[in-house]
């Protein structure tokens, strides 16, 4: 029979850390906690595999599901001697998630079930504390009601905070056991008027609705939007977490916190977290209250009065630090540890791998590796190769005036500036309008979540540096300012009260998220120097893997930044890019609208020492690396005058009538331009153009190997070719003008002519294109187009559709679809190795910068990536992991 749930407790368990997919995360480090003697509540976890029943079957459960619960509630009776629903000494649990990754606060979770009526009394003679029974009781009808009921947690908060005025408080706290049956009494009467229903009673009933509201959270809005900005499969399911309560809110000497075995922000190796006394988990994460520092040093640092755990509570304190220790050592990483303290004693409710900045991430690998607890290649399979764009976003420059307007926690570094807005909502469309936008809120909820991602920033007024808004913002590597307390925030008349300055939805903000510091108006940024422990992983990286890198690069500052970034070449110089500019642009627009081949030759002769000049800079920038040259790609169209006055402009350098000019403007319209006239056959219809690039090209090479000393041997890219005889045509007009240059210059140029497959034909035909081409480049934005039938231009309007649908798991366009576009890599790959095993194989396409996409190259066996500059820090370390760890 298949097993549904697991148990643990009482220094036993059976699950362990291994059984992360079966258990979830939570589950599973539970369960190994338990088994190596940490006081762990007991409790069971009900598998994932019940979630994926769940929702295969009509949201129904395994026949003997209902036993093995029961089963389940025994083991916890045995072990603490409580039993649910027991008028005497009853049983109370806590209800939670618990994925195979970490989703924090993305599905919900139900506390202190089991209360009811009478066992609230039982509660209240047992703990001597009626007040702590009847504010438990509160607490968890008002948590089931929006978890399970679904009566929106607003309703009860306006009858808490009625009622707090009613009696002139202005905190919980200062509310009596009678004033907490009365609020109770007013929930009650709300919950039936709203939901023609009692507030259910009964244990079981209480247990299998949380049970269900847990496994239906797994498919709510900010789940699934989670899940899909972090790549993480819907078939996963996730696991339910039942564990006997333990409270942290049962007087003074009882706590509840949050803690990292390092700091998550900067990778010191310090214990770092915040806790509340006489208080629920919840009220921590939820920044209700502002909370307490663990360490004394850290209370020090922030300049807090307020008394540090290791102060007021020494014993528990130090047995947290010998655990925090024995769990890093354990897991061999950064924990992130939740614990309740209970009259003294100490609970842990949760270790898991810590969410971490890359800047920590980069300094905790590199520190671990050297404390020789890690070894330097589990070091750089440690980072995450996405996250270190967050190293790459721009700070501020330390010479820039600051007008600051509030200060807060430095939640998440990075600086950002953009417009406030006050809702995800708004952020959303900022983004959709190319704008940037700066969320500011009271406090973030996993609501929230597809904001934060449209958001450049985040700035919250409540919540500490464990809030859910530092959280996920560190996850999502978005600067962060929470608890910004002295500023205040008008959601209806959308308004930021600042200092007595009143700043409105639209205004300009900046967000440091390294001090704190909220800014008004922009301030000049300054980009990140990489080095110390990212110049570390990097070197361990290089030393690790197979494959080149290269960058995408046809500007010199894009070469430079290139370098910089450890680039080992050029894997894509877009030539088109290069006649944009002033006089260049009407030279090609005189080119393009010539009659004739003369015509086109004269306006071509005006390009040649624009185009051999940019060679030259950036061959000598390569300083003999290689640079892969691709020949123009384009349609013509994008090139053409548009308005009356570029046409008049051209009319006039071409000493040709304006209306003429404009019928042969009207005459190269095409339909579908990017099927097109383009790529090789331009070169084919106009192959002066092709010649006046070659020549560019190796004069520029004669030229740069001259002033640096280092042979220049250039890769000529005839692009979309899918017909052997094209590259043939294409690469015997490139050889003549190599031979004209060679006899002018009176020395051997080297020099590679290949072609860029981004055609379903060249791939299934590379055995026969490989007798020509000396090397492939895969061009796999427009063998991505080509293969689905669709424009990556448009596709936005219908991909996330089916994404959400289910019908494709990512966008093709991002990852590569290893299925089909991958496919046809592979068989392009072996046949051209077929016919000539020394190919040079590489891949240019934005995919080049995607660490599951380098994935694929590996496997493959391809000698280089190519990826825009500020992706090539990705690139190299993902070409690492690969090496280390290939895909499949």
């Amino acid at each position: 029979m298949e097993k549904w749930v697991y148990t643990f407790g009482d220094g036993k368990a059976e699950g362990s850390a291994g059984d992360r997919d079966l258990l979830g995360g939570k589950g599973a480090n539970l369960a190994e906690m338990c088994a190596l003697g940490l006081p762990v509540p007991p409790g069971f976890t009900i598998t994932s595999q019940v979630c994926s029943w769940y929702y295969e079957n009509g949201r129904s459960y395994p026949a003997s599901l209902e036993k093995d619960v029961e089963a389940a509630l025994g083991h916890i009776a045995a072990v603490t001697g409580r039993k649910l629903g027991d008028n005497a000494r009853p049983l109370l649990v806590s209800v939670r998630s618990g994925s195979r990754a970490s989703m924090p606060g993305m599905m919900d979770t139900v506390l202190n079930l089991g209360l009811n009526d009478e066992t609230v009394e039982a509660i209240a003679r047992e703990s001597g504390d009626a007040r702590f029974a009847y504010d438990s009781y509160r607490r968890f009808i008002q948590m089931y009601s929006d978890v399970v009921m679904g009566l929106d947690h607003s309703v009860f908060e306006e009858i808490l905070e009625d009622t707090k005025a009613n009696l002139g408080h202005d905190v919980d706290t200062a509310l009596t056991a009678d004033d907490w049956k009365g609020v109770i009494a007013l929930y009650k009467e709300k919950i039936e008027e709203e939901l023609e229903a009692p507030f259910p009673q009964d244990p079981q009933q209480q247990l299998w609705g949380a049970i269900g509201a847990v496994f239906s959270s797994w498919m709510n809005a900010r789940a699934v939007t989670y899940r899909r900005l972090h790549n993480m499969p819907e078939s996963w399911g996730t696991a339910v977490n039942v564990q006997a309560m333990v409270f942290g809110n049962m007087g003074d000497r009882s706590a509840t916190g949050v803690a990292f075995t390092r700091n998550p922000s900067t990778g010191e190796k310090k214990l770092y977290g915040e806790f509340l006394v006489n208080a629920q988990g919840e009220d921590v994460v939820a920044g209700i209250r502002t909370p307490q520092n663990i360490t004394e040093e850290a209370r020090l640092a922030a300049g807090s009065d307020r008394p540090s755990l290791e102060k007021i509570m020494p014993e528990a304190f130090a047995e947290f630090c010998a655990v925090s220790d024995r769990l890093e050592k354990h897991y061999r990483d950064m924990q992130d540890l939740e614990f309740t303290i209970e009259n003294g004693k100490l609970w842990m409710l949760q270790t898991r791998s810590g969410k971490r900045t890359a800047k920590a991430a980069l300094k905790i690998a590199v520190e671990m590796a050297e404390e020789g607890l890690i070894s330097r290649e589990e070091a750089v399979l440690r980072i995450e190769p996405g996250s270190l764009d967050q190293l790459l976003h721009p700070t501020i420059d330390p010479r820039a005036q600051r007008e600051v307007i509030g200060t807060g926690l430095p939640a998440s570094p990075g600086a950002a500036t953009g417009e406030i807005v006050f809702s995800s909502e708004d952020a959303e469309q900022l983004k959709s309008e190319g704008r940037k936008a700066i969320l500011v809120r009271i406090e973030t909820s996993p609501e929230d979540i597809h904001g934060m991602h449209a958001a450049e920033a985040i700035l919250t007024t409540r919540g500490g540096m464990t809030s859910h808004a530092a959280v996920v913002a560190r996850g999502m590597g978005k600067p962060c300012v929470s608890g910004a307390g002295s500023l205040r925030v008008d959601y209806r008349n959308e308004t930021l009260l600042a200092m007595g300055v009143t700043l409105k939805k639209g205004d300009i903000i900046t967000i440091d998220g390294g001090i704190g510091q909220v800014l008004k108006g922009a301030v000049p940024m300054l980009q990140p120097e990489l080095s110390g422990d990212f110049g570390k992983i990097m070197e361990w990286a290089d030393g690790a893997r197979r494959m080149k890198v290269r960058a995408n690069a046809e500007t010199p500052n894009d070469a430079r930044t290139a370098r910089s970034f450890g680039a080992e070449g050029i894997g894509l110089c877009r030539t088109e890019h290069m006649f944009f500019d002033g006089e260049r642009i009407i030279a090609m627009r005189e080119m393009i609208l010539a009659e004739n081949e003369k015509g086109r030759r004269t306006a071509l002769d005006k390009l040649l020492p624009m185009q051999r000049a940019d060679f030259v800079e950036l061959f000598e920038i390569m300083n003999g690396l290689p640079v892969t040259i691709r020949l123009l790609d384009p349609p013509l169209h994008e090139f053409l005058p548009k308005t009356d006055e570029e046409i008049a402009e051209v009319a006039a350098v071409m000493n040709v009538g304006v209306e003429k000019l404009r019928e042969r403007t009207d005459a190269l319209h095409e339909f579908n331009p990017m099927l097109g006239h383009r790529g090789c056959r331009l070169a084919i219809s106009y192959p002066e153009i092709a010649e006046m690039q070659a020549r560019a090209i190796f004069e520029a090479a004669v030229e740069a190997a001259k002033s640096t000393g280092a042979p220049v041997v250039p890769e000529i890219m005839v692009p979309l070719v899918g017909l052997r005889a094209e590259l043939d045509f294409v690469k015997a007009r490139i050889d003549a003008v190599a031979a004209e240059v060679m006899r002018e210059a009176g020395l051997t140029i080297d020099y590679l002519v290949g072609t860029m497959i981004e055609l379903p034909r060249a791939a299934v035909r590379a055995n026969s294109i490989a007798e020509a081409a000396e090397f492939f480049s895969f061009g796999t934005n427009d063998l991505t187009q080509t293969t689905f039938g669709i424009s990556r231009d448009d596709a936005s309007s219908f991909l996330t559709t089916y994404q959400a649908k289910g019908i494709i798991a990512q966008d093709p366009f991002v990852s590569i679809d290893v299925d089909g576009v991958g496919e046809l890599v592979r068989l392009a790959a072996e046949k051209g190795r077929a016919t000539r095993p020394d190919i040079k194989l590489g891949i240019c396409g934005e995919h080049g910068g995607d660490p599951a996409s380098i994935h694929f190259c590996e496997e493959v066996g391809l000698d280089y990536v190519s990826c825009s500059p500020f992706r090539v820090p990705i690139a190299r370390l993902a070409a690492a992991q690969a090496s280390a760890k290939p895909a499949g």
